[in-house]
């Protein structure tokens, strides 16, 4: 069944438990600013990957943004979903600190995500693929479904679904305007310029900039290139049949996405069996970090069904 919901523009902190769970997490335990990289042979290709949270349970694999490396992941929602779930976070082939190139299209990026998390040595796994990797988390469920229990998939859309294919344009103008602003472009293209969306987009990169050691490498020129030319191809191409991704899945975007527009979220949880989907308003492409506070709850509730 296919269910749509909305939250009001003021965030309710989280609710009883959850808060004071994650409390007890960070008193008691490696946080996401501090927890080690680690790395693992895949295929010959050193994977960098980071883990925490306890040590039980289905773990929550996170597949990144265009040009994101493991240091761009929202801490508030790391420690947030942590204290609960075991999270992997990982750099896939070509990006960051991981070795090899980064592929051409996302199929390959799914295999590639699908090898990581079977060295890993798991059987099944939950998702949470933001942006590009919420295109490559339905490549792992299309390509590996008995590998996968439930997905969230935030800010993204299907493939073949239109407007994709024009995210080279909306990049290039928001690299302009940050140029002009000497700011990181992701504040035009993640947050809705209004006072809230500013705001959100000023705790958003100082929760960023939390951790200060052994930090991720940055995204390198081919790894920009070939994510570019896979988010154009998977917009140009066929539609995937979405109706044999039967797992759960939780579907969240903000109202004002100028990378992947809420109607193409809309779109995807109708096509999708068993979807829920949220639309958090006056956010972009960024929602769930600006509503990180009923984001997180919701996604911990979502796991646990």
């Amino acid at each position: 069944m296919n269910r749509q919901h909305t939250y009001p523009a003021t965030a309710p902190g989280m609710p009883s438990g959850i808060g004071d769970a994650t409390a007890a997490w960070q008193m008691g335990r490696v946080t996401w600013k501090d927890v080690p990289t680690r790395t693992i042979d895949v295929d010959g290709v050193a994977f960098a990957y980071r883990e925490l949270g306890p040590d039980t349970g289905v773990p929550v694999v996170f597949l990144h943004h265009l040009m994101a490396v493991l240091d761009d992941w929202d801490p508030r929602i790391i420690d947030g979903i942590a204290a609960q779930r075991r999270v992997i976070t990982f750099d896939n082939r070509g990006v960051g600190a991981s070795g090899g190139s980064v592929p051409h299209t996302i199929e390959e990026m799914g295999r590639d995500a699908i090898a990581f998390i079977r060295a890993l040595g798991f059987k099944q796994v939950d998702l949470l693929g933001f942006s590009l990797g919420g295109g490559v988390a339905q490549m792992v469920a299309l390509q590996a479904p008995d590998l996968v229990r439930r997905m969230i998939l935030a800010g993204t859309g299907p493939r073949g679904g239109g407007g994709i294919d024009e995210i080279n344009r909306i990049a290039v103008i928001a690299y302009l305007k940050a140029a002009l602003t000497l700011s990181d472009p992701r504040n035009f293209l993640f947050f809705p310029r209004t006072p809230d969306g500013k705001r959100a987009a000023r705790d958003y990169f100082a929760a960023l900039k939390e951790r200060t050691r052994d930090r991720d490498k940055p995204i390198s020129l081919q790894a920009r290139s070939a994510q570019l030319k896979a988010i154009k191809n998977a917009g140009l191409s066929a539609p995937d049949d979405l109706s044999q991704i039967t797992q759960p899945v939780f579907v969240a975007n903000g109202d004002r996405d100028l990378m992947v527009d809420s109607r193409l979220s809309a779109d995807m949880a109708r096509r999708l069996p068993n979807a829920q989907l949220t639309i958090y308003p006056n956010a972009g492409h960024g929602g769930v970090f600006q509503h990180h506070r009923v984001f997180v709850p919701a996604v911990l509730g979502f796991l646990a069904d």
